[in-house]
């Protein structure tokens, strides 16, 4: 039996709103990654397709983690990596967003992203996220046209963290308001910076960097059922 199929989405976007360097967090796709490549096909997408930004500041501040940025099959991947508005819904199992300021970004705002997402979750497809990858989220719509967060228990970066890390200005809105506001029933580590991943059915997300290994986890759990 061939193995099921799981898409990566990584931002496009490589500026915040004050023009600071931003893209991808290294440890929420390298983390997760390494947990699924040994049993899932994976593939890459972004809104651009190839090549999509890291975060610079991630590169530094998780040193342990830079072998993925070096790894061949990853470079591969990176340089194969699909146009969002290329991506076959029905070619995966799963969907799964990597963190970082730039989902939400461009992610967040982007239609053909939301129409992709909408589709992963009515299907009954596992649809994650983590950290500020639910920021990629607040589009998508459920069977009955109401957010996918709508009753729905979820996480995502915390307000307080952002605050911690002073980028309230860098991002057009904080993820943990949206998703309240859109009628998610937010949960966090009892902390700021714990690790925190939250299962509803198919919508699976994770808080923070130190989620990243859980959500790989919990969406190896939900496949493997």
């Amino acid at each position: 039996m061939a193995p099921k199929r799981i898409l990566f989405v990584f931002t496009s976007a490589d500026k915040t709103l004050t023009g600071a360097q931003t893209g991808w967090y290294l440890p929420e796709a390298a983390h997760p990654y390494y947990v699924l490549a040994p049993k899932y096909d994976i593939d890459f997408a972004a809104p651009k397709g190839p090549n999509p930004p890291v975060d610079e500041s991630s590169v530094q501040n998780f040193k342990d983690d830079v072998g993925f940025l070096s790894d061949e099959t990853v470079k591969q991947k990176f340089a194969n990596a699909k146009k969002l508005s290329d991506v076959n819904v029905a070619d995966y199992d799963a969907i799964f967003y990597v963190g970082g300021h730039g989902p939400v970004i461009d992610l967040a705002q982007d239609p053909v992203n939301a129409k992709v997402a909408s589709e992963f979750f009515q299907a009954g497809k596992i649809t994650s996220a983590v950290c500020h990858g639910p920021a990629a989220l607040v589009g998508a719509k459920d069977a009955n046209g109401d957010s996918i967060f709508k009753g729905r228990r979820a996480t995502s970066f915390t307000n307080v963290e952002e605050e911690q890390v002073q980028k309230v200005k860098d991002i057009p809105f904080l993820v943990e308001s949206r998703i309240v506001e859109l009628g998610g029933k937010f949960e966090k580590a009892p902390e700021p910076w714990g690790a925190h991943v939250v299962v509803d059915g198919n919508l699976i997300t994770g808080q923070n960097p130190a989620s990243a290994k859980g959500i790989g986890e919990a969406i190896d759990k939900a496949l493997s059922s």
